[in-house]
């Protein structure tokens, strides 16, 4: 598989569960309109503790709020490429950009 390391944008203990929130419920909307997310449809999303979204071929990603810092977590696989990955991940990214409050990633891959 291809995965990336726990990536990790900062956003503040104040008010990173409630980004995770919307960030689940735009989840949500993009799977029940049945919009192409990362190249494909959404096959499943899991739902405790933040966010996991499931393409169509496998590849996911993970959105959460870290319990011990100011910073969202962010974790990405994808057991056909790594161009699938990078997809996953850019289409991650752009759902959390939607909120100002979520800043910089504590490294990148």
């Amino acid at each position: 598989t291809f995965g990336t390391p726990t990536m990790s944008p900062h956003c503040a203990d104040d008010v990173k569960y409630g980004v995770v929130e919307r960030v689940v419920a735009d989840f949500q909307a993009m799977k029940r309109d049945r919009m192409v997310f990362a190249g494909q449809k959404i096959a499943d999303l899991i739902t405790v503790n933040g966010v996991r979204v499931v393409a169509e071929d496998g590849t996911w990603g993970l959105v959460r709020a870290s319990s011990n810092k100011p910073e969202l977590v962010v974790v990405v696989e994808s057991p056909v490429s790594s161009q699938r990955r990078r997809e996953m991940f850019e289409a991650v990214d752009a759902v959390l950009r939607r909120s100002p409050e979520v800043g910089a990633y504590n490294q990148t891959f």
